[in-house]
Parts: structure tokens; C-alpha cells; sequence
């Protein structure tokens, strides 16, 4: 059995400890926002914060987290009360295809709890490895720095997020 504390709640789990973290959380925890891309450690998609360090989890085993806190991307926020972070990301319209955006949003939270005004290169370098098939890295550099801007004038924030319901429009043209 390992324990570790997994956003903010400590977790005991009963896996073979070279299990990747990756799938204990997706297929023990059933938490699914962290996302199997390479199962190299090289593009990003299932980064999660260990010790406030993003880190790729398609290659590293359980026992490395043993006693150690771990963050998904559903303890950095919620589709009901988005960090200010996850807020720039869609005031921005960072996400395409969506797939990358756990990893690069928790690559984003690392740099940002470190360095609260990155520099464009700061940005890159720390950025540097996830990769996002739809291109859209001018758009989550844009959203990284209006996060930075926000928290830095105290605008950080939870934010709700309104979903469009076609069921409430009205019929009539």
C-alpha cells in the first residue's frame, strides 16, 4: 500500500509500485483529466504537479510519489469555479482539440507559482515540452501572461463557467 497526498486529500493505494503514476490516478482513483499521449515522458499530455513540479507521470513509477504531494489538473480547478489561470485560458480560446490542455495548463501553474512575470523566453523554456498539435502556442503564451497580469493586480480569481444549453433557446425565428 503507498500514500501520498493527492489535491489536498491523502490517498492510500494497493498497485505494483513501478506502476506509472499516470494510470494509478486514471485507472485506480478514476480521475481522467490527465491524458496518456507518449508513454515516453516527452510531450506533456500527463503532467501533474508533484511537490509543485510539473512532472511527466506516463513514466514515473508509483513509489516515487510515496509520502509526496501530488496535483491533477482537477485540484488546480473546476468546470464550476475555473482558477485564474484556467479563466485566461478560455478568455484567450487556448483549447482546439483540448487534448494537451491538462498538461500544458498544469505546466502553465507550475511556472506561474514560481515566477509570477515571465519573460516570453521564461515562458518557452518552461513550456518547453508539452506539446500542442493544434498550434496554439501564441494563444496559451498570451493566456499565460494575462493570468500573471491578473494575479499580480489582484484580479486572481474563481470564476464560474456558463454552458450554453440549447434546450433554453427560443423556438421561434
Amino acid at each position: 500500500m503507498i500514500s501520498f497526498v493527492l489535491n489536498d486529500q491523502t490517498v492510500q493505494v494497493s498497485a505494483a509500485p513501478d506502476t506509472p503514476l499516470l494510470w494509478v490516478i486514471r485507472d485506480h482513483l478514476k480521475l481522467k483529466g490527465s491524458k496518456f499521449g507518449c508513454g515516453m515522458g516527452l510531450c506533456g499530455a500527463c503532467s501533474m504537479l508533484v511537490d509543485g513540479e510539473s512532472t511527466r507521470t506516463c513514466v514515473l513509477p508509483l513509489a516515487a510519489v510515496a509520502g509526496r504531494n501530488v496535483t491533477t489538473i482537477e485540484g488546480i480547478g473546476n468546470p464550476d469555479m475555473l482558477s485564474t489561470l484556467q479563466s485566461a485560458w478560455v478568455e484567450n480560446s487556448v483549447p482546439q482539440c483540448g487534448y494537451c490542455q491538462s498538461g500544458q495548463l498544469v505546466s502553465a501553474t507550475a511556472l506561474l507559482s514560481k515566477n509570477s512575470n515571465p519573460s516570453d523566453e521564461e515562458i518557452d523554456n518552461a513550456m518547453s515540452g508539452n506539446i500542442c498539435r493544434c498550434g496554439t502556442y501564441p494563444k496559451i503564451k498570451n493566456a499565460i501572461k494575462q493570468a500573471a497580469m491578473d494575479l499580480k493586480n489582484g484580479d486572481g480569481r474563481l470564476q464560474a463557467v456558463a454552458y450554453f444549453d440549447p434546450a433554453t433557446l427560443n423556438s421561434e425565428v
